[in-house]
């Protein structure tokens, strides 16, 4: 039997601008008053600045609290001033929704490419030794070619290295991103020309190009002020490339019956148009025990081994990481990673478990050999884990 494969070499490239999420905040509030202006054009009775603090009052109510998300980067600098008639992509005192969504998939690419190409660069030049595989993981943007596929034309790796597209799977995407890496591991029908290598994973999430603030609804503004952006890459291989790593030892999938209206993520015409109802946690809550009894047999272990491990659970927002902790018994110390990720960035969509594993793997209070149990939501609702074990080269 062929050892597990390990997760590794983690790289992470912050957005270029990162602001405090009360600042954000108030920048919301500020921003859908004026969308609400430019929409009310001509209506004597509007009052901008009263609307402006109800928006303040609704997002204070709706949005996650500064002590659970304290900061959040993105790679759109339109966030950080409220002149809005210079923006690019959210001029909303003429464009109340926004500029429509070919334009923003424009900035995507651009964006997209920019990142890539950061995580790639190296101190004296580019990477030395190409990936086998590339699988680019996003549900925030569509480009073709590529970012990966621009990437591998810029440093002539054409015959050495293949590209596959994970796309709209959203939040749990990093899961079924690691069983396809597994998978071309597993089964290497040919293509290039070199022995099968490494497949490294690159994600992609620019959640922030999906504003609307001419949408005031509640669940677009708990949407609005939860999400952020994230560029990571990592190597799956049979073996740390460098430091500590995570083996991955077995995956769970379910999805829970009655909820497809709960998670929706779909194109429309400013910007992806998202579903997250406010019932997701306890939809999944009773689902838990049978789904970590399973992921605890696809693995070999014990579930009591399960309750024991370190926990990166996606922080959908801060109650589902709460519920999570609340149903399986943990303790604060299992879920340490998960809540300094999403107090630092935010929810970052497919980006955000990776950046807790990367957070895990570089904590030396968390010893090789100690179980990582991996938990994901998206639509579907869709439940997905993976047990994982950290190992040092």
């Amino acid at each position: 039997m062929n050892p597990p494969p390990v997760l590794s070499g983690f790289r992470i490239h912050l957005p270029r601008y990162r602001g405090a999420h009360a600042d954000v905040v108030r920048w919301l509030a500020a921003a859908h008053a004026r969308a609400e202006q430019t929409l009310r054009d001509g209506d004597s009775s509007f009052n901008p600045d009263a609307f402006r603090r109800q928006m303040e009052r609704h997002l204070r109510r709706y949005a996650p609290s500064p002590e659970t998300v304290g900061f959040r980067y993105s790679d759109i600098g339109e966030f950080l001033d409220e002149n809005f008639a210079d923006k690019a992509l959210f001029p909303v005192d003429r464009l109340p929704q926004g500029v429509a969504t070919a334009a923003r998939m424009d900035a995507f690419a651009a964006m997209a490419e920019r990142a890539v190409s950061a995580l790639y660069a190296e101190e004296g030049g580019g990477e030395a030794d190409p990936p086998r595989d590339i699988v680019q993981v996003t549900c925030t943007g569509y480009s073709a070619p590529s970012a990966p596929q621009v990437m591998i034309e810029e440093r002539g790796w054409q015959s050495a290295t293949r590209v596959t597209h994970a796309y709209h799977m959203g939040c749990y995407a990093a899961l079924p991103a690691v069983r396809i890496a597994a998978g071309f591991r597993a089964a290497d029908l040919g293509g290039a020309a070199a022995a099968p290598g490494r497949c490294d994973i690159v994600h992609t999430e620019i959640c922030s190009l999906h504003l609307n603030p001419a949408c005031h609804d509640a669940e677009q503004l708990v949407v609005q002020s939860l999400f952020a952006d994230g560029f990571i890459r990592y190597s799956l291989g049979d073996a740390p490339r460098a430091g500590a790593g995570l083996e991955v030892l077995g995956f769970a999938e379910r999805i829970v019956p009655d909820s497809l209206v709960d998670i929706r993520w779909a194109p429309g015409d400013f910007g992806m148009r998202m579903t997250l109802s406010r019932d997701v946690p306890d939809k999944v809550g009773p689902q838990l025990g049978a789904f970590t009894d399973a992921l605890a047999e696809s693995s070999g272990f014990t579930r009591a081994a399960l309750d024991r491990a370190v926990w990166a659970v996606h922080p959908g927002g801060p109650r589902i990481v709460d519920k999570v902790q609340e149903w399986m018994n943990l303790e604060a110390a299992q879920l340490r990673a998960t809540r300094e990720i999403l107090y630092e960035r935010g929810n970052m969509s497919s980006a955000t478990l990776p950046h807790i594993w990367d957070r895990i793997t570089g904590d030396e209070t968390v010893e090789a050999g100690t179980l990582v149990v991996s938990l994901a939501f998206g639509p579907g609702l869709t439940i997905y884990g993976a047990v994982m074990r950290k190992v040092r080269s």
